[in-house]
């Protein structure tokens, strides 16, 4: 697994904007393979239930992203990336990506590969 850096630092603190700009559950960032960002949040509404890893990589596709470098979601503790959230990612960009889980805090709680 590659070392954390600053641009790691950059997708937490956009993870943790996005849950926070409406108070979400959960709020995800992610970092494509040309350096270029996205941020989301998990929406529910009525009948539209989307994790904040889906509509962020959904954003990633629509933008022209070709692959992904790394994943955060920020979540409470008690929450743990669920396997869908992985798939997502997985099916999209391949094995081997780093999924960070972090808090609102921006303190790591774990990391995964796909």
């Amino acid at each position: 697994m590659a070392e954390w850096n600053a641009e790691d630092d950059k997708i937490v603190t956009l993870a943790r904007a996005g849950r926070a700009r409406i108070q979400a559950a959960s709020g995800a960032a992610l970092r494509d393979t040309t350096g270029r960002t996205y941020s989301s949040a998990n929406v529910e509404v009525e009948s539209l239930v989307l994790s904040a890893v889906e509509l962020v990589v959904g954003q990633a596709v629509a933008s022209g992203a070709e692959g992904i470098e790394a994943v955060v979601v920020c979540a409470d503790a008690d929450v743990s990336v669920s396997a869908r959230d992985l798939d997502v990612i997985r099916g999209f960009g391949g094995t081997g990506i780093p999924v960070h889980h972090v808090a609102m805090s921006g303190d790591v709680l774990s990391t995964q590969l796909t």
